[in-house]
């Protein structure tokens, strides 16, 4: 049980890389290292019970204020 969360969290998280990566144009590379130094992957965890239940546009907006309250400028 524990392992169909967690496999479900990690395809989320590989979901919201690449919708990211894909509507900003950067590489996977870049995109990871953004998501790691402002702690994205940490908020999409924490936060996957309410997240994974919206749309890729409602997800890929949340990310880009997140970042931005925490000082990224794209």
């Amino acid at each position: 049980m524990k392992e169909d969360i967690e496999y479900k969290i990690n395809e989320f998280i590989i979901f919201c890389l690449e919708s990211y990566k894909e509507r900003q144009g950067l590489s996977g590379k870049e995109t990871y290292s953004i998501f790691e130094k402002y702690n994205v992957f940490d908020y999409l965890v924490e936060g996957y019970a309410v997240l994974h239940t919206q749309g890729e546009e409602w997800i890929i907006n949340d990310i880009d204020e997140y970042l931005k309250n925490r000082g990224y400028k794209n």
